[in-house]
């Protein structure tokens, strides 16, 4: 079975650190030298990598980097045990949340931008979770 990580590039290590850490509780726990903080507090750990805003994305791409919020098909979605807290929260160390908190048949979920652009989710599971969709 494969490992899992979850990289998330950001243009200041520093504050996307004390962003993290801050609106999750997260830990910083290693340096990687002097662009990669692994943060840990999840199942997996999740690494912030400094690149810098206009650097390509990949060798062969002609796109760049860019931090105003953007839209990714891989975001991470943590999930909490009280939703209004996470949110107060996550909105105090500077996440902007992007829209109504939702009631959802699995439980409640709160959609999120981080300062950098990168999306991600709050959600408070309740008793039944992911199975209240199964048909």
């Amino acid at each position: 079975m494969p490992g899992l990580l979850i990289n998330i590039d950001v243009p200041d290590l520093a504050a996307a650190e004390h962003f993290y850490t801050a609106a999750l509780g997260l830990s910083a726990t290693r340096r990687l030298g002097d662009d990669i903080v692994e943060l840990t507090g999840c199942e997996i750990p999740i690494y912030l990598i400094a690149k810098p805003a206009g650097s390509m994305i990949g060798p062969d791409s002609e796109d760049f980097r860019r931090y105003n919020r953007h839209w990714t098909p891989v975001h991470p979605d943590f999930s909490v045990e009280n939703l209004d807290e996470a949110i107060a929260t996550a909105i105090a160390a500077g996440a902007v949340q992007e829209s109504e908190t939702l009631d959802l048949p699995y439980g409640r979920q709160a959609m999120f931008a981080d300062p950098f652009g990168n999306g991600f989710c709050l959600i408070a599971f309740n008793e039944r979770g992911y199975d209240a969709l199964l048909t």
